[in-house]
C-alpha cells in the first residue's frame, strides 16, 4: 500500500514524441505529482527512440504496462512482423527505424513489461492494463461501447476483481465512465496522439494525462491535463532522422489525422519510398545472422 496523499501523474500513448512527453512531465512537475504510472504505448509512429528512453527512465514510473504498440516494436525490430497487409509492413519499417537508433537492452527490457498491474492506494484497489488484461489490442473498449464490455477491465489478476477502479488506455480518449456494477473506469487520454471523430474537438492535440489525487477517504479529484508543446521540434527530429512515413507524420501533426489502418494511403507511401525492399533486407539480415 502506498501513503495517503499522492498525486499519481498518469500518462499512456506517448508515440514516439519525445517532445510532448517533456511537457507532460514539467507540468506534473510542477503540479506536485509524487508518483506516475505508465499505461503503455511508448515508441512509434513518431521519431523520438533514445529521447523518448532516457526521459521515460528520468520519470521513472511505479507502475509499467505493456501496450500493443509496444509488442509491435518488440516484435518488429526482430523481423516478426509479416507485411502482409500495407499497415503491417508501415508497422515493420518503423520498427526497422526503431532498431537502428535504439540503445541496448531497450527493447529486452519493455519486454518484461506485463499486461496488467494492480495496486492499492489509500482506501482503493486500482487494476490498470492498456486495454483489456489480456488482450492490448482491438476496439472492444471503444469509449461508446456498452458498459458491459468495461466489466471486462476487472478480470486477470485475483486482485483485480475486487478492485474498485479500473484505469486503461489504448483508445486515446480521456474517459470517466462506469462498469455495470457501478465500479469506476478511467483512461488519462494520450500524449502523442489524442483522438476524437468530432473534427471540432480533434483540432486540440495538445497532450493529454491524467492528475489522480487520492487522499485517506478515496479519490480527492482527477484532473484531465491538456499541455501544449512545439511539435514542431518533433517534426525536426523526425526530418533530421530520416523518420519513415515522414510525409503521414506530418498530417498527423497538422490534424491528429492517423492513417495507420487507410491501406490504400499507406500502400501508396510505401511503394513511393521502397519501404518493402527495405523491410525485407532487414528481416534477412536479421535471419542470416542468427
Amino acid at each position: 500500500m502506498q501513503d495517503m496523499g499522492e498525486k499519481i501523474a498518469v500518462f499512456s500513448d506517448v508515440h514516439g514524441s519525445a517532445t510532448g512527453l517533456a511537457a507532460v512531465y514539467q507540468d506534473a512537475q510542477h503540479l506536485g505529482a509524487t508518483d506516475y504510472w505508465f499505461v503503455g504505448d511508448l515508441l512509434m509512429p513518431g521519431p523520438g527512440v533514445n529521447e523518448v528512453w532516457d526521459l521515460f527512465c528520468q520519470i521513472n514510473p511505479s507502475l509499467i504496462v505493456r501496450g500493443n504498440w509496444d509488442d509491435l516494436v518488440i516484435n518488429g525490430v526482430a523481423g516478426r512482423i509479416p507485411p502482409t497487409k500495407p499497415s503491417r509492413l508501415y508497422f515493420g519499417r518503423l520498427a526497422q527505424y526503431v532498431a537502428s537508433r535504439v540503445q541496448p537492452g531497450v527493447v529486452e527490457q519493455m519486454a518484461k513489461w506485463p499486461l496488467q498491474q494492480t495496486r492499492q492506494v489509500g482506501k482503493y484497489t486500482y487494476t490498470v492494463s492498456h486495454n483489456l488484461p489480456d488482450l492490448a489490442m482491438g476496439q472492444d473498449l471503444f469509449p461508446t461501447n456498452p458498459a458491459q464490455n468495461f466489466d471486462r477491465l476487472f478480470s486477470g489478476q485475483t486482485a483485480a476483481t475486487t478492485a474498485q477502479v479500473a484505469i486503461y488506455a489504448h483508445v486515446h480518449h480521456e474517459l470517466m465512465r462506469y462498469a455495470t456494477d457501478e465500479r469506476l473506469v478511467l483512461n488519462p487520454g494520450s500524449v502523442g496522439e489524442p483522438f476524437n471523430r468530432q473534427w471540432d474537438l480533434q483540432a486540440d492535440t495538445r497532450a493529454q494525462y491524467m492528475l489522480l489525487e487520492v487522499d485517506e477517504q478515496g479519490i480527492a479529484g482527477i484532473n484531465y491535463r491538456h499541455v501544449a508543446y512545439d511539435k514542431e521540434e518533433d517534426w525536426q527530429m523526425a526530418c533530421d532522422y530520416d523518420l519513415p512515413y515522414l510525409e503521414l507524420y506530418r498530417r498527423q501533426l497538422d490534424s491528429g489525422r492517423v492513417d495507420t489502418h487507410n491501406q490504400e494511403l499507406v500502400a501508396k507511401v510505401s511503394e513511393e519510398h521502397h519501404y518493402a525492399q527495405e523491410y525485407a533486407a532487414f528481416v534477412k539480415e536479421i535471419q542470416q545472422s542468427k
